[in-house]
Parts: C-alpha cells; sequence; structure tokens
C-alpha cells in the first residue's frame, strides 16, 4: 500500500476551485486525460492521453467541502480524498492517495508515480485557476 499527499493553495473561492475538480464535462485543463467517459452519477471512466483507462465510483460528497471515490484499473485499485477548504479569500486542497498496486513488480514504484501525479495534477489546476 502507498500513501500519497498533496496540498496547495489558490487564490480564490472555493466554489470555482470545487467546480473546476469536480467537473467532469470540462476536464481539458488536465494535461494528462484524453477524455472522460460519465457512466452514471456516481461512476466516470478517465482516459490517459495513451488511452489507459482508470474507473473511479464516488464514494462520498460535501459539496464545496469533501470529494472522495474509488478507483481501480489494471494496475492498482485504490482510494482518493479531496479536502477543500476555504479562508481569507483562498481555498486549500488537501488531496490524499491511498493505492495498492496489484502487479508485484510495480510495488517499488507506486508512491513515486503517485507524488508525480499529484504533482502535475497541481500544475495543471494553477494554470486552470489563472
Amino acid at each position: 500500500m502507498a500513501v500519497s499527499n498533496i496540498k496547495a493553495t489558490f487564490q480564490g473561492d472555493v466554489q470555482r476551485v470545487w467546480e473546476v475538480v469536480t467537473s467532469l464535462e470540462s476536464y481539458s485543463w488536465r494535461s494528462d486525460l484524453s477524455k472522460i467517459e460519465i457512466i452514471n452519477e456516481n461512476q466516470f471512466i478517465e482516459y490517459t492521453k495513451e488511452g489507459y483507462a482508470t474507473t473511479f465510483t464516488i464514494t462520498a460528497t460535501d459539496i464545496h467541502k469533501r470529494w472522495e471515490f474509488d478507483m481501480e484499473n489494471d494496475n492498482m485499485k485504490g482510494h482518493w480524498i479531496g479536502i477543500f477548504t476555504e479562508k481569507d479569500g483562498q481555498t486549500e486542497i488537501d488531496f490524499t492517495e491511498d493505492v495498492i498496486a496489484k502487479k508485484f513488480f510495480m510495488k517499488p514504484f507506486v508512491k513515486l508515480f503517485l507524488k508525480k501525479q499529484q504533482e502535475l495534477y497541481v500544475l495543471d489546476l494553477k494554470k486552470a485557476l489563472s
């Protein structure tokens, strides 16, 4: 099991940050995705630029505060928690991923991969919000 956490603070209200992060229709700001397929109100599939699919199942939503989902693909399964906090005109995100590699040879690399993905996500989000 690998756990990775990232925090970042953005200028602006939590509603805007929430809308950008949780929108399954407006994802062009994500440099790692080619598309998102919405299955139903609680499930969606993200496809990387290389066509690799990951299925997400939303497990908790507290609008403007918390979003959680389970995720799974051929290589891993896990859980993601996103916490959104507004203070003094700024919004802090606190995102934690807890992932288990399905393939033995991938276990040593999972945490490094998660950290890299989280850093790219925050960079893309900063661009989207500016």
